[in-house]
């Protein structure tokens, strides 16, 4: 597999794993530079900076139809990075838009929600309670990003291939883990 997306919730590491894999294989990670690319194709750089702001504080609502040319965009730089492979993909929905894809792997990487606000407070120096409300806004977005854009439900365990919680399991067996899963594969298809 020379393709991996990445979902993950505000506080679980995805992000982290994500980064570490993509060092480890010697693979492109994308996360934001994907989005500011396709807004750029979509000719809607607002569109960019309201999904950018996971916690909705900017309160930028573009148009319908500026809304459906980033979509698309998006969608149409997920195949071209894939088509390109050798790729790990954080997040915009990776594993919806390039699920018909034989050579990806989705991943999703979760914590239970005690874990995340301890993991958020202490990285970004806020309190519990501050953290906390991260959290919910970071999820309610990333809801509603599916619901809106795909008709779909965010935490559908069969969009994802792999599922880690990583309240037990550190970033490097996680890491480990879906690094096993590849190499697993590519035995399979050199066999």
């Amino acid at each position: 597999m020379s393709v991996v997306t990445i979902s993950r919730q505000l506080g679980s590491l995805g992000f982290v794993i994500g980064q570490t894999l993509a060092e480890r294989l010697g693979y492109r990670l994308v996360w934001r530079e994907l989005i500011n690319q396709a807004a750029i194709r979509a000719g809607a750089p607002e569109v960019a900076l309201a999904i950018i702001d996971e916690l909705n504080l900017l309160g930028i609502c573009p148009s319908p139809e500026k809304c459906q040319a980033y979509i698309e965009a998006v969608e149409h730089v997920l195949h071209e990075l894939a088509r390109e492979g050798q790729v790990v993909i954080v997040g915009r929905g990776g594993q919806l838009v390039l699920r018909g894809q034989p050579d990806a792997l989705h991943v999703r990487i979760v914590a239970p929600l005690d874990v995340r606000v301890a993991r958020v407070a202490a990285s970004r120096g806020v309190t519990a309670r501050a953290a906390l409300a991260q959290i919910k806004a970071s999820d309610r977005s990333r809801r509603l990003y599916f619901q809106k854009f795909y008709q779909a439900d965010w935490d559908e365990p069969t969009f994802y291939d792999l599922i880690i919680n990583t309240a037990h399991i550190d970033q490097d067996m996680a890491v480990q883990m879906i690094h096993q899963v590849l190499f697993h594969h590519r035995l399979e298809d050199a066999g």
